[in-house]
């Protein structure tokens, strides 16, 4: 009986840019590494190098059925589905048919859609976040003094006017919890502001592929 070892391997990236992201997973590839999954970081398992073409476009289907023929669109047309699903947004495409077109997309205008899209999924996830901070503010379930003024942060009381090892024990005792406290606090205008910079990213890669389209 044979034994058959898999090598996987996980990486980390943010793209915004779809082009470099498509560079990437190509020099992945014909370095061996084919991708199996992308959530929050790209799955890939070790195998031959392959000198193939990957494609990433980006869509949401809230139907089964409309996810279903989009894939089998693109399977007619040459191009295998090797990840993502109906919900992530995130599809990735390889050429198979060497006969078939070398993009997945038939225009410009198309291409730049993908960038729209993103764009406002990562608006959408901004304007989320912003609304569970405002209502967070207003039961005071976070206090916006503390985190404008981090000392309010430690509860214990008269610790900034005590000295010496009475101040030092408190400070040490409490200090944990205030950075637990802190960081779930700060985590959710730390996550509305990375939105945002990702949404205006994307709308500006979607003006520039727009002007291209337009000057054609």
């Amino acid at each position: 009986m044979g034994w058959e070892v898999v090598i996987l391997m996980k990486k980390f990236k943010i793209f915004v840019n779809f082009d470099k992201e498509e560079k990437w997973l190509n020099e992945m590839a014909r370095n061996g590494w084919q991708l199996k999954g992308k959530s929050t970081r790209y799955r890939f398992c070790k195998g031959e190098p392959e000198d193939t073409v990957i494609k990433v476009d980006y869509r949401v289907f809230n139907k089964r059925d409309a996810y279903e023929d989009y894939l089998m669109l693109f399977k007619d047309s040459g191009w295998e589905h090797i990840c993502g699903n109906r919900s992530c947004g995130s599809q990735y495409f390889k050429r198979i048919d060497e006969s078939s077109d070398s993009d997945i997309f038939s225009d410009l205008s198309s291409k730049a859609g993908r960038y729209k899209r993103l764009s406002n999924v990562w608006m959408s996830l901004a304007m989320c976040y912003l609304t569970i901070f405002i209502s967070f503010c207003l039961s005071n379930t976070i206090d916006i003094n503390a985190l404008l003024h981090p000392k309010l942060l430690y509860y214990t009381p008269g610790l900034w006017e005590r000295s010496g090892a009475a101040f030092w024990k408190a400070f040490l005792i409490e200090t944990p919890i205030v950075l637990l406290r802190g960081f779930i606090w700060y985590l959710i205008p730390v996550f509305f502001i990375a939105f945002v910079i990702f949404a205006l990213l994307s709308e500006k890669e979607y003006r520039k592929m727009k002007k291209v389209t337009i000057a054609k």
